[in-house]
């Protein structure tokens, strides 16, 4: 038996008679615990009023107008011992968080009523309270919500709209709905990959809703619901960007932490731990989108994960993450070498990228199109392309192709810098649009050299306030100097013990 062994062994079994042992303390003396509330957790959102859900079911109502209702369907409860969260459609409207819940925002009145299951005593006896149905007056008081109807009202209400002369079209969502660790690309790319399955033939959940809906009130026209909600998600309030800005923190820390813990022979996974651990100790919901850390050439394919290589002294790492902070998310990514040090090949070319990247990043104003701030962009590389030496030519020549790429592309008035973030990490809404206050997004160029699987992104998140454009996420270092620097700072991996690691590596023995 190995000291190591040993010492873990010794670990294993005297850690839970420590647990234990008797504990004094006069606080506690003649009682079994000295909380005296049952439960804390809040039944409605306290990140934002009852008065912004109003402001946006306003807009609805604008868009739909009194001849038309707005009806959304929320989540289902999961299966099995998975948390309920809300669908981000749903839970923009009302802050609701009940499953199976139903919405209708009535144009003509614009009144809404939300639709609850009823109470289910033994479950919450058991799990904790949830808003139901027979909770009417606190759901009111909580949402500012003007009814409260239960499943059997629901199918009378739309009967009675289905007869009324004066509706005649509702408008619900018409794309898969988001939820955790979701986009709307990549819910479409899921309902995709069954459609060409010819033995699963079920139809998305959305898209059974509105059969459903159809069949119950045949004469209202169904309208598309997803434009309106993706231009009001476009621009976000102060209290969304609050949000947002805390998921950055958390994430930016998250990175900064993988940063410090990294040397030669760490593992991906032991890096996302190592940022889960910021995740769960500061109560993120969860990740937006699962850990991309690419250990050297993997960062090739920019999707890849769950890698289990041993990154190896003068690979490059980078690291692409995100999290979900109360319904919200952000988007960073950054590199550094394993090692510790860049070596003259990562610095020649991560320095070119980063003069690159911040052509575009520094460019970004409030008022101008994409378009704009990419012409302006491009004088810029000229003159870093034509400042920098490089030492093959065949990275000279994937550096032209990289500007070239970007001259291309500010030609099309269309263009689009990168992508937004918000309640989705790749958020809805048009980002053709000029740069006003309000919208959060983030760029991404990506810089390869495919004869040697190189490849370079960052990240970061800009906030366009009324004061104007704000790279939220300047202070998480991008310079090669401040990266070093950090990675000379002890981390986490670090403090974990050594002797765990031992014996989960050793082989099982007869």
């Amino acid at each position: 038996m190995t000291q190591a062994f040993k010492t873990c062994f010794l670990i294993l079994i005297l850690f839970p008679i420590a647990l234990l042992m008797p504990h004094t303390s006069s606080a506690q003396e003649g009682s079994w615990h000295t909380s005296e509330k049952i439960e804390d957790r809040p039944l409605f959102t306290k990140y934002f009023s009852p008065q912004e859900f109003e402001e946006r079911r306003d807009r609805v109502y604008d868009e739909i107008g009194s001849t038309g209702i707005a009806i959304i369907q929320g989540a289902a409860m999961p299966k099995g011992y998975t948390a309920f969260r809300q669908n981000n459609e749903f839970f923009y409207l009302s802050g609701i968080e009940s499953p199976d819940a139903y919405l209708i925002l009535d144009g003509s009145t614009r009144e809404t009523t939300v639709y609850l299951q009823h109470r289910r005593e033994r479950r919450e006896y058991g799990e904790g309270k949830l808003l139901s149905f027979e909770d009417e007056d606190l759901v009111k008081e909580l949402s500012g919500i003007d009814h409260v109807g239960s499943y059997e009202m629901l199918m009378e209400d739309l009967r009675t709209y289905n007869g009324m002369d004066e509706i005649g079209v509702a408008f619900t969502p018409q794309t898969p709905y988001e939820g955790y660790r979701m986009t709307r690309s990549m819910a479409v790319r899921h309902q995709q990959d069954v459609t060409e399955n010819p033995l699963d033939t079920r139809p998305a959940r959305y898209q059974n809703f509105i059969t459903e809906l159809e069949s119950v009130a045949p004469d209202l026209a169904i309208r598309n619901l997803d434009p309106i909600l993706d231009e009001s998600r476009r621009i976000k309030s102060e209290a969304e960007i609050d949000l947002i800005k805390r998921s950055t923190d958390l994430q930016a820390a998250a990175i900064a932490e993988a940063i410090r813990s990294t040397e030669v022979g760490v593992k991906a996974y032991e890096l996302e731990a190592a940022a889960k651990y910021i995740y769960q100790k500061y109560n993120m919901q969860d990740e937006a989108y699962y850990a991309l850390i690419h250990v050297g050439p993997d960062a090739y394919m920019n999707h890849y994960h769950n890698s289990i290589r041993s990154a190896k002294s003068g690979d490059m790492l980078l690291m692409d993450y995100g999290g979900h902070y109360h319904y919200y998310s952000s988007d960073l990514a950054r590199m550094w070498p394993a090692n510790g040090k860049f070596n003259p090949v990562q610095t020649e070319l991560y320095t070119f990228y980063l003069h690159i990247y911040e052509a575009i990043l520094y460019n970004i104003e409030s008022g101008l199109t994409p378009q704009q701030v990419m012409r302006k962009a491009v004088q810029e590389m000229d003159v870093i392309l034509e400042e920098t030496t490089f030492s093959d030519s065949l990275y000279e020549q994937a550096a032209r192709d990289f500007v070239d790429g970007y001259r291309r592309q500010s030609e099309n008035p269309e263009m689009r810098l990168g992508h937004g973030v918000g309640m989705s990490v790749h958020d809805v809404g048009d980002y053709t649009k000029p740069i006003e206050a309000g919208m959060v997004f983030v760029i991404e160029p990506q810089f390869r050299v495919p004869e040697e699987r190189i490849y370079i992104r960052l990240e970061d998140m800009i906030i366009v306030t009324e004061e104007g454009v704000e790279i939220y996420s300047d202070y998480l270092p991008r310079d090669i100097e401040s990266i070093e620097n950090m990675m000379q700072e002890e981390g986490l991996l670090q403090k974990f013990p050594a002797e765990m690691q031992g014996l989960l590596d050793m082989p099982k023995q007869d």
